[in-house]
């Protein structure tokens, strides 16, 4: 981390920042100019935050020089991870076709999302019944199973992890509603179990990678990433495909990448054109809503 003082500070002051430091088991390299002190903090400076440095008397600005990712990034390891499961390699050289329709059987996997409620507060809503969810999402598995196919299922709250792997899913998604869920992270990462980790349309890339970070810490690293769309400038349609993230995510990490259409198409951007939009911007699978295969 590269540390800025203000213009004159005293010494005083970068004391202060160097005992600072030191505290985390680091060491300092300071460089005094004419009117600048340039602190260079030695070590890994993921042990705190620029925040905590900027909040120091008379610092003007810290710069990191490393990301607050190591096991997911591509330092760590260059070559691009595999996740297979069932015998389809998420990560692989093949793109992954990722169907969202339970009927279709020409996709490599199959993607559920059964505990979704209606998005219109008018609708009528009947209270769901677990039992009877949990009782189709087994047979969806199992019939998918069958067929050598892998079932990715979204859960939106850490108590459906347990019914989603009852229902025997193989791996877990995590929408971008819980990028910022810290405790349903912490369980999943415990888990022995694939997943996968999509940001929410505010999210930066550099959260998104944080948050797959901090899994990884808990122990699983069989992590794909996941994007399902961010703001758009437009008033008709408000999400867009991300993939200034998408290849930012496949620059700077290992982890596969899931592209999700199934909900950013419309009449002026179909989800054929979607599709291909993702595969360039390095996407390893695609999870859609097409009548026919996407291979």
């Amino acid at each position: 981390m590269i540390i800025v003082m203000h213009k004159h500070a005293p010494a005083e002051a970068v004391a202060a920042v160097t005992d600072f430091i030191r505290s985390k088991g680091l060491r300092e390299h300071v460089s005094r100019g004419d009117e600048r002190t340039i602190i260079g903090a030695v070590g890994d400076e993921r042990v705190f935050q620029v925040q905590e440095i900027e909040a120091l008397p008379h610092v003007e600005r810290a710069i990191r020089v490393l990301s607050n990712w190591r096991i997911i990034s591509r330092e760590t390891q260059a070559e691009d991870s595999v996740i297979t499961v069932r015998g389809v390699a998420f990560g692989g050289a093949k793109i992954l076709s990722v169907t969202a329709l339970p009927d279709r059987t020409d996709a490599d996997a199959l993607f559920l999302d059964p505990f979704r409620l209606p998005d219109n507060p008018y609708a009528e809503q009947q209270p769901p019944n677990e039992k009877e969810q949990i009782r189709l999402l087994r047979g969806n598995t199992a019939a998918n199973h069958a067929a050598g196919r892998p079932v990715l299922v979204r859960i939106r709250d850490v108590r459906q992890i347990e019914a989603a792997l009852q229902a025997e899913a193989d791996i877990l998604y995590l929408g971008g509603e819980l990028m910022a869920n810290r405790a349903l992270q912490d369980e999943i990462g415990r888990l022995n179990t694939p997943l996968v980790l999509c940001k929410d349309k505010h999210h930066s890339t550099d959260e998104w990678l944080t948050a797959a970070e901090h899994i990884a810490l808990k122990g699983n690293h069989q992590i794909i990433l996941g994007e399902s769309g961010t703001l758009s400038f437009s008033p008709r349609h408000p999400h867009r495909l991300d993939t200034d993230a998408l290849v930012r995510a496949r620059r700077l990490c290992r982890l596969p990448v899931l592209a999700n259409i199934t909900r950013l198409h419309h009449s002026d951007m179909p989800q054929e054109i979607l599709r291909k939009l993702a595969e360039a911007a390095g996407a390893n699978a695609v999870v859609h809503t097409l009548n026919t295969s996407i291979r």
